[in-house]
């Protein structure tokens, strides 16, 4: 089974962030990922990462003005110099702590305004791309489902492909949250066989309710094994909502992190 990492924005939250890091070392996880942990000093959390010996994936780039409903920056028209200070800021913290990747946000875009939005995304990730090359980064774009966050740019998976493709940058890669796509769209198992090569990062929740992936619709179990078969040899992030105490649910952890007999074994002992 593929490798799993702790999202610490939404796991262990009833602890500081930076004892979060501690906790899911504690509970087996070797890597976290992270949503906005600036208001730690970097080297305060690096030092706790080293401390727990694992290894920090990536962080989001900062959302702007919460308060006034922003929800990112980069396909907004006119705020690119915001959008700028942003990507120097989530480059610069995630680089001191040793963090290989950043998930750029898009924001929150009216349907009249796709057209000079994309072409705005596009002009700021080559530039976050270029700004992230040289800390040896790799820059994550994530399609969010409308249901959860209506407006969000960023919604599908094709769309994202043929941003990177505009984009042009090898450093740029698709965050697949398969929580977001399959309330999107569906067809989980083809569009990461399909968009591999793009992939940068896998994220889950159950579907419809964001709790562990033990439940639900999605038999993530099978989506692993597909994973591995495809050759995909990256983290899978676990980005849910617990049902209540982190640890109390992380059953599936221990079950999934098991080795798992061959289809030829498995025929051979029948």
């Amino acid at each position: 089974m593929p490798r799993f990492s702790a999202n610490l924005g939404f796991l262990f939250t009833e602890l500081p962030e930076i004892d979060r890091v501690g906790a899911a070392a504690a509970a087996g996880f070797k890597a976290v990922e992270m949503h906005w942990p600036y208001q730690v000093p970097a080297e305060e959390m690096r030092a706790a990462l080293t401390r727990s010996q694992v290894t920090v994936l990536g962080l989001n780039t900062p959302v702007g003005n919460a308060a006034a409903g922003d929800f990112g920056l980069g396909a907004l028209p006119g705020r690119e110099s915001e959008f700028q200070k942003a990507i120097e800021q989530a480059v610069s913290y995630g680089h001191a702590i040793g963090a290989s990747a950043v998930h750029c946000m898009s924001g929150l875009v009216a349907p009249d305004a796709a057209s000079a939005a994309e072409r705005t995304f596009v002009a700021n990730l080559k530039l976050a791309a270029d700004k992230a090359a040289q800390a040896g980064m790799t820059v994550l774009i994530e399609p969010i489902n409308h249901r959860d966050k209506p407006g969000y740019f960023l919604h599908t998976v094709e769309q994202a492909a043929s941003i990177i493709d505009q984009v042009g940058r090898r450093n740029v890669k698709i965050m697949f949250d398969c929580y977001h796509t399959q309330i999107m769209q569906g067809d989980l198992t083809r569009r990461l066989k399909d968009f591999l090569d793009v992939i940068g990062h896998v994220q889950i929740a159950a579907v419809p309710s964001r709790a562990e992936p033990d439940e639900g619709e999605i038999d993530y179990r099978t989506l692993c094994r597909s994973l591995d078969d495809m050759g995909y040899g990256g983290w899978i992030g676990a980005e849910y909502k617990p049902r209540g105490r982190t640890e109390d649910g992380l059953g599936w952890l221990s079950a999934w992190s098991e080795p798992q007999p061959s289809s030829n074994a498995k025929g051979a002992a029948e």
